[in-house]
């Protein structure tokens, strides 16, 4: 009975302990792309800047520079050795735990996917760099993706990393440009395209329903930036799309991306997915970022840039009073900040979509709002849900709820179509319902429209 007494007692004390109030997170650095090869001053002002947490984006070694070794993962491991050794990084590591995810170049060939053929060697190189125990989840599942939650209640912080690597299906390049000296990156259309594979999906899924005030949501690749022709999430848009109506779906507030890989360090700005602001921080590289003066690459979301220089992230959160305050900037080699942001938390809460996402595989022959755009003066036939209607006479069905939006797509109900079950459309019968049109595709100011000239040819196909 005895023994009873005294396991029934430990077993409550257990429980008191892990019901503690975690340690409060205030200080986190970040940052991606260093060459183990080189110098890393940067190490060092980041390490007297004491943070308390260390979020390593992708690239975090380069495996694959010298085009005369083959990589294996006994050269990755190689290249991790040499990082480990290396005074700045052991500083570091001293200051402060760390966490990470990988890119292109640790994973151990440039802009690779799910195709490489050591990417399970490269696995287990990465996790014993990290030291993730044995037992951890991560040595037994395929990919490297990981969450963590730090802080008492009511002032937690989610670190979600993201693996865009293991699973990720081919991106697609046009042919070299002998001008731009490059093969930029192309849409993949696939409706089977893939960034994180249906487990990771299935398991993010999760992470973004469980409580925190903020969420630091980790892509190795920019998410948000669409215009520079690189690896990025609109490379394969239909992913793309599905996060963004993932984040929507979960009602996940508090969200803002990290992400890295350009060696240059921007913040890009979305107003329109969420029912609140999302930005996008990329800080790259430690080391590999342009020494020289360069003009910011073109970015029409971009809010503000360091587009040369080694750079750091360092975020700081104030607890203190009823509306806590995020404070992310970008930090140069000096430790001195160049730009970045503040926002209240209430800032990040939604009140749902703004521009409601419905993932669909479309029929043979139907295109999606952003193919049809493509079809100028051709009678086409396109599916989209719609989010707004315009229009006092004319009904206008937007794709998207800011009919100014650059990416609107709308199918034009006119005066003389609203007949028979149209007759008394409106904004109501519309709004949230898939709809299939035909008709052909024109320009009004720039901005492309469907213009239905039958009844018969617009149908509601989902409620």
């Amino acid at each position: 009975m005895r023994r009873f007494f005294l396991a029934l007692t430990l077993l409550i004390l257990a429980n008191t302990a892990q019901a503690d109030d975690p340690k409060l997170l205030t200080k986190i650095a970040f940052g991606s792309c260093v060459d183990q090869d080189k110098p890393v001053p940067i190490f060092d002002t980041m390490a007297a800047a004491k943070p308390e947490l260390l979020l390593l984006l992708g690239d975090n070694i380069y495996a694959d520079l010298d085009r005369k070794v083959k990589v294996n993962p006994d050269v990755i491991r190689e290249k991790y050795k040499i990082m480990e050794k290396l005074p700045g990084f052991i500083k570091l590591k001293a200051t402060c735990p760390m966490i990470g995810t990988w890119d292109d170049h640790d994973y151990g060939k440039n802009d690779a996917g799910v195709e490489w053929e050591h990417k399970d060697g490269a696995q287990e190189a990465f996790l014993d760099f990290f030291g993730v125990g044995k037992d951890d989840p991560r040595r037994k599942q395929k990919g490297v993706y990981s969450a963590e939650i730090y802080g008492p209640v009511g002032k937690r912080v989610q670190v979600i990393m993201l693996d865009t690597r293991y699973f990720r299906s081919p991106i697609k390049k046009a042919p070299f440009d002998p001008k731009t000296r490059i093969s930029a990156c192309i849409p993949n259309t696939d409706p089977d395209a893939t960034f994180l594979g249906a487990d990771q999906w299935k398991w993010l899924e999760e992470q973004l329903k469980k409580p925190a005030e903020v969420r630091f949501l980790v892509s190795s690749i920019q998410v948000i930036s669409d215009d520079h022709p690189f690896e990025k999430w609109s490379n394969i848009p239909k992913e793309r799309e599905k996060l963004y109506a993932l984040l929507n779906s979960t009602k996940a507030n508090g969200v803002i991306i990290l992400s890295g890989d350009r060696h240059l360090a921007e913040i890009s700005l979305d107003t329109k997915t969420l029912g609140y602001p999302l930005y996008d921080i990329t800080s790259s590289g430690f080391n590999q970022a342009s020494k020289n003066w360069r003009a910011p690459e073109a970015n029409t979301k971009r809010l503000a840039a360091m587009p040369f220089g080694d750079n750091f992230g360092f975020i700081t959160i104030d607890w203190s009073g009823d509306d806590p305050r995020v404070n992310v900037q970008v930090r140069d080699e000096d430790g001195d900040a160049t730009c970045g942001f503040k926002v209240r938390l209430s800032t990040l809460k939604g009140t749902g979509p703004a521009t409601p996402v419905v993932e669909t595989k479309l029929p043979e022959g139907v295109l999606s709002p952003a193919e049809a755009a493509k079809k100028v003066g051709e009678k086409v036939t396109v599916q989209f849900t719609v989010a707004s209607v315009g229009g006092k006479a004319n009904l206008y069905l937007n794709s998207n709820k800011d009919f100014r939006a650059k990416d609107n797509f709308a199918a034009v109900l006119s005066v003389k179509v609203q007949t028979g079950k149209w007759e008394k459309a409106g904004a109501e019968t519309f709004v949230g319902k898939t709809i299939k049109a035909t008709g052909t595709v024109k320009l009004n100011k720039e901005s492309p429209q469907l213009e239905i000239a039958d009844p018969k040819d617009l149908e509601i196909v989902e409620k």
